[in-house]
């Protein structure tokens, strides 16, 4: 039977890899499997191996944890190989007994609730306000901004919506039909703010169907390509780092949206409807709905 890993260059490894990839549809999944399986492929080659078996994995789980990576880093790295265990085996190039013991390898179990990240009222609304509105790139990535807060996109949602996912509907502008994570199609209402922002960046660019949100060169004219997700990542850095909260991402402003919309008195299931969650306790987690920060119960220990 033969080593896969001891053939890290062959068509074989990039054809396994890539059914792995082909096996998840997220674009953020499909990255992160991505890192992972190199990460893995990397570590193997540092030193001689006994082969790609449950022990072998096992010691890279364990090597995972010793650089300090948090439950989920490490579950979906080790649920990668164990795909890609899967695919081996399928294909030939590893016994399936090996395969087997590889796929009963345990994730790393996740103790408390993480918090994460996100910004106030005030902070995110020097977010909107950062771009520079008299050039086209401003006014898009005003409005980029403005859907990551004011609806609650992953930014890979973000760079997908065309002019033919806003709609109205019930009398609003709303993101009719939007594809997200695990396939799961949803309909999310748009304030008029973000309305009004993304009517901005359109009118500008003289854009009117198609995807939303295009690239602009640097002497602010805009391209026919689409925006990628990765440009989505790196505007925010500089918005971000310009208002005094470096290291925000697109996902803490999903954050922050679901964040704010249950401090106005928004209802759980409603926010679990915008956010594209499969189930309440989903939300909840990502809220960490249970502990109150704000008004802390350690405020006032009369010390």
């Amino acid at each position: 039977m033969t080593d896969l890993i001891a053939l890290p260059h062959t068509n074989q490894w990039h054809k396994l890899k890539t059914l792995v990839l082909d096996s998840v549809s997220s674009p953020i999944t499909k990255r992160v499997y991505n890192l992972g399986l190199d990460e893995f492929f990397a570590w193997y080659g540092l030193e001689s191996r006994p082969g790609f078996t449950k022990a072998t994995v096992s010691a890279w789980r364990v090597s995972l944890e010793a650089r300090g990576l948090g439950s989920i880093s490490i579950n979906v790295r080790i649920t990668a190989v164990r795909k890609l265990a899967v695919e081996a085996a399928d294909n030939g190039l590893l016994a399936p007994e090996l395969a087997a013991g590889i796929t009963r390898i345990k994730g790393v179990k996740m103790k408390g609730v993480r918090v994460g990240n996100w910004l106030s009222v005030p902070q995110a609304q020097a977010l909107l306000n950062a771009p520079d509105a008299a050039m086209k790139k401003g006014l898009r990535d005003r409005a980029i901004l403005a859907v990551l807060l004011g609806c609650g996109l992953r930014r890979s949602e973000v760079a997908s919506i065309t002019f033919r996912h806003i709609q109205q509907r019930d009398a609003r502008w709303c993101i009719v039909d939007l594809v997200g994570k695990h396939g799961r199609v949803r309909t999310v209402p748009m304030p008029t703010w973000v309305k009004k922002a993304v009517d901005a960046w359109a009118a500008a660019a003289g854009v009117i169907n198609g995807q939303v949100f295009r690239a602009v060169d640097r002497s602010d004219q805009v391209r026919v390509l689409a925006l990628s997700e990765k440009v989505v990542w790196q505007l925010l850095q500089q918005y971000a780092a310009a208002i005094g909260a470096p290291g925000i991402a697109p996902h803490d402003l999903r954050r922050t949206c679901a964040k704010l919309c249950r401090k106005n008195g928004g209802d759980l299931e409603q926010i679990k409807f915008l956010l594209g969650h499969s189930s309440i306790q989903t939300t909840e987690r990502y809220l960490g709905s249970e502990q109150e920060i704000e008004i802390a119960v350690n405020d006032n220990l009369g010390l």
